[in-house]
Formats: C-alpha cells, structure tokens, sequence
C-alpha cells in the first residue's frame, strides 16, 4: 500500500495500521501505548520504541498512552518514574492524559480472575516454582498435570481470597490459568496469571500482597485503555497466543486490541539488559545510570547526544520483522549531522604547547573575529583575543618532520585559524628532557582577514588560544564502554565484564578561548580540528566540565560511501 502522504515506502506496522483504516477496524482509533516497567532507566532500545509508538500515533493522528508496568513492586522505584517521565518528554514526545500504570487496575485484574476460577479456567497452585518448570516440560513433549489442577471452584476461590488476605507466605502458592499443558508454546501450558509477594508497592502501599504476572496485566490493561495497536519487540511474539487467550476471556467483541511485534534494537559494543546496566552502576564500573558512556537515554543526554539526533537515527534503523545488530557508527553519525548544524564552534588547546611570537608587541592585544556557526547564518560572531603569546596543539609542531608534515616545523609557515600567518624560527628544550618547552615564531601582520595578504596560500591551517587569555577546562574524553564489537563474545573462564574498555574514559586539563567562561550545562560545541563536546552538569562556576560527545571522524559516511 502506498503513503499518500510521504513518498518514503511504508514499514510492515504503518501497512497494518493503514489496513485497519481502510477497514474501519475499531471505528477507525489509533491508539497505542508505551508500557515501561519502572525498574530501571530507559536506554537507547527504548528510544526506537518511544519513537515508533509515539510515531505511530502522530502520523495517523491517534492517541498514545504511557502506562506503567508496576507489577513488581520488588524491583520499582519512584525514581524511575521520575526518570521515564522526563526521559520521554526530552525526546519529544508527550502522552495522551495523565499518565496510566498497571496498579490502576489490579481491582478489575482481580475480579477477572476470580471470574476465570468461576469459570473453571484457572486455579490455585501450590506447586514449588522448580516443580512448577519441570512439569511443564520441553516444547516437544506434553507437560504434566499439577496435581492441583481439578480442585473445585469453591476451593480455589477460598484459598485465592486467602492469598489476597496475605494468609500465605511468599512463594507458597500462585494461580494458574487452565490452558493447555500439551501445547507446542510453553507459555500456554498453564501460565502462572499471580503470585504472592509481601512487598511495598509505590502508588498502592501494602494493600496488595498478591501481583498479577505481565502476560495477565499487559493485554487486559490495554483493553481497558482503549488501545488498537499494542507494540512490541520479538520477544513477546511467543506471548502473543497468551495476549489473544486472556483478551478471549474478558473482550465483548466490539473492540480489540493486537499486538504486534518488531525487532528490538540490537546495537554493537554496547549491552542493552537493564540487569547488566544496574550491575555496572551497583558494581562501580560507571559513576551511575547517567554516566556518558552508558547506553541511557540520560546517560546519551549527558554525553551531548540531542533528541532529534536520536529520532532520526530511529528513522534511519527503521522498523524490521527480523533481529539484526546495527553499527554504532550509524548513531554518531545521525549525532554529527545534527550537531554539525546547531554546535558553535570554539578553539580548544587539548595538550598546550606554548608559542612566543617575537615580533608582535610586548602587551598588544588584538581582537579576531570568528563564525560561530558556519552552516547556521544566523550564528553570528564572536571575539577571539590574540596577543604576542599563544598555545597550540603539540601535535601541530614537529622539529625535524617527515616529508608530510605541513604544520608548524623550522622555517615552515602555518596559519593560525581567524589570525594571522606564522613562522617557525626555532624552539627552546628542556636540557635534561629534551622537550620543547617554548616555539619560536614570527608572524606576517599583513595577513590578517581584510589586508593585502589575508589570501596569500599556505598548506595547513591550526588552531590556537591566547595564552594571557586561555582559561582551564577539564575536559572528558569518552570512547565506547567496550572494547569488542559483541561484548557477549568471551575467553573461557571470563564474563562480558572483560570486554569493557579500559581507556573508555581519559581526563585531561586543556586550554579554551574565553568565550567559554559563560558556557553552560548541556551547551554544545565543536572544538576546531577535535569534535563535539558538551558541558556536563557537574560544572561550577570555578571549574567547567567539557564531555567529549563524538569525535570529527566519521566512520559511518566511509562505509556508507559518503566519506
């Protein structure tokens, strides 16, 4: 089917969606939903689905609700509530009404499945949850019966109160729907619909101490919500005869909602399990959930990473039926091009070596002026100080180099980016170490932007800061967390925590512009010649923090073949 409204083809879930319009299924609604479980921060997985189903929504103008699935009040917290809410409305997007969650309807879950044990199509199970595995069996051979399976309704719905009492300890009992324990799917063979748990919950307190189970609270609240198209990643595809049966049980048969599955977003050197993210901040390997290498949505955010960079790298992976592993490069370059339009441009000095320029007067200071942004014309300019006395990169000096090398080196001439036209005339060593403390230069005061000599060519252009002028920034240089493409690919006796990169953080002092003194938090930049970097949030106004985002480089665009 074609999209009348975009000429891009449409993915597998937009042909659904548009079907069902043509049909007028479910008079016409879209409605879907972002069923986050709060125990843990969102990361970059989540994004792909927040922008899918928040997408969906928009482009065919329904609804999206954000419902919580605070099912196990063991593992959830109000912080990432907090944390889920403010990730979402950072990338863009916003829910119908006021937010939902699954402890909303624990009374209505509750009395349906006190109508499925009136119905005989559940039971109390007071089987231990190893029997319980064991029972079931494999997929290719029938599972076994509990021996509790044919109790009377009466007594099931005697001990079921009981449980709901909080007469039992955990683990003692759960309910069971009666399906099918000679069924191919194991989740059909009599899943477990509550258990027991004597636990805090964060919105209901110790009211309950039984918790419905996901496959029992997932296709009931989206039913009771309204919702049409219930989005979900491939791993829930084996659940969806579970989602059909329990909706069989409840649904009148006016309105229905389907769940529809797509590959999750797999992402090389990188770990997506919240449990191995929790484990690397509860373990200290990261400084917490937002640390800058972490595949979070706030870690991304701290890192320098923009919410339009993240949809459109959602846009560019697209919406798949098979599981696949996406570069990474793929998401920095979706960064760079955003960044490349929006970050202004700034001249830092990462490993300062000290430039004398002997000519120029004693206490003279000039002001250069320099393009904030040169792809956004409405930038503007800003001031850059020169003086007689200046840093550059001590990568851009070499006393004896080789063929190549066309920055600064004895007799050789460089210019200095926004300024003026330098030589080289010499340089002063450390007599014990032998390294260059001070570059002797002179320069051309005719070759400043707007004199004769602001054309004259030569082959290499360097950055530079005044040194009376510089001030002091730490600056964070983050690489990838792990050092290998699949984190999971391991030597014998040792666990993915060994592939983690040793130097995926390098902190160092470094020389700014001025300019910079007023920068701040999330403010993002490009250093000349360097990359992207953004102030972190930890940034005083006597010490300002610079996180390394992404470097210039953009392995992407070469495999791409844009490079």
């Amino acid at each position: 089917m074609e999209n009348t409204e975009n000429t891009k083809p449409l993915n597998f879930i937009e042909e659904i969606v548009e079907e069902d319009l043509r049909t007028g299924k479910n008079d016409n609604r879209i409605h879907t939903r972002f069923p986050p479980e709060p125990n843990g921060y969102l990361h970059i997985g989540h994004a792909k689905a927040i922008c899918l189903s928040f997408g969906i929504a928009q482009k065919y103008k329904g609804k999206c609700n954000l419902r919580f699935d605070d099912t196990n009040p063991v593992t959830e917290d109000v912080e990432y509530v907090d944390s889920i809410r403010e990730d979402i409305q950072w990338l863009g997007f916003n829910w119908e009404g006021e937010a939902h969650y699954a402890s909303d309807y624990f009374e209505q879950l509750f009395a349906w499945a006190v109508m499925l044990i009136r119905k005989g199509k559940a039971y109390v199970d007071e089987t231990s949850a190893e029997d319980i595995s064991a029972e079931r069996g494999v997929p290719t051979q029938p599972g076994k019966e509990s021996m509790y399976r044919n109790r009377s309704v009466e007594e099931n719905l005697d001990i079921f109160m009981q449980m709901k009492n909080g007469e039992f300890p955990d683990g003692t009992k759960v309910l069971r729907a009666k399906i099918d324990m000679t069924s191919p799917n194991m989740h059909m063979r009599d899943p477990v619909l509550y258990r027991i748990k004597h636990a805090h919950h964060h919105r209901t307190g110790d009211k309950w101490c039984i918790y419905p189970m996901y496959d029992w609270a997932h296709g009931q609240s989206d039913y009771i919500e309204g919702i049409t198209h219930s989005l979900c990643t491939l791993e829930f595809e084996v659940h969806r005869p579970l989602y059909d049966w329990c909706l069989d049980q409840i649904a009148d048969g006016s309105y229905r909602p389907r769940q529809i599955e797509f590959a999750r977003l797999n992402l090389n050197y990188t770990v997506m399990s919240k449990r191995r993210l929790l484990q690397l901040v509860n373990e200290g390997y990261v400084s917490g959930w937002d640390d800058p290498r972490m595949p979070t949505i706030c870690g991304l955010r701290r890192r320098g990473y923009t919410p339009e960079s993240l949809r459109n790298f959602a846009e560019a992976v697209g919406i798949a039926k098979r599981e696949n592993v996406i570069e990474l490069t793929l998401l920095e370059h979706c960064l760079r091009e955003h960044l490349n339009k929006i970050a202004r441009r700034v001249m830092v000095v990462s490993n300062p070596v000290k430039v004398l320029i002997e000519n120029y007067p004693d206490g003279k200071v000039e002001i250069m002026q320099a393009e904030n942004n040169p792809e956004d014309e409405n930038a503007g300019m800003r001031d850059l100080p020169f003086s007689r006395e200046i840093y550059i990169e001590r990568d851009d000096f070499m006393e004896d180099p080789p063929k190549k090398f066309f920055r600064l080196s004895p007799g050789n001439e460089v210019r200095l980016k926004n300024g003026y036209i330098i030589q080289c005339t010499g340089a002063d060593k450390d007599p014990a170490t032998g390294e260059i403390k001070q570059i002797r230069c002179t320069y051309d005061p005719t070759t400043r932007s707007g004199l004769e000599g602001a054309n004259r060519k030569v082959k290499a252009t360097i950055h530079w800061v005044s040194a009376h002028h510089a001030i002091d920034v730490e600056v964070r240089l983050y690489d990838r967390l792990f050092a290998t493409p699949d984190p999971d690919v391991v030597e014998e006796g040792k666990d993915w925590k060994s592939n983690l990169n040793p130097a995926s953080l390098t902190i160092i002092v470094a020389k700014a512009e001025p300019s910079l003194a007023t920068a701040k938090p999330e403010e993002k930049y490009q250093f000349q010649r360097t990359g992207y970097f953004c102030v972190d949030k930890d940034s005083t106004a006597s010490k300002l923090i610079l996180n390394r985002t992404v470097t210039l480089k953009d392995d992407w665009a070469k495999i791409a073949g844009r490079g």
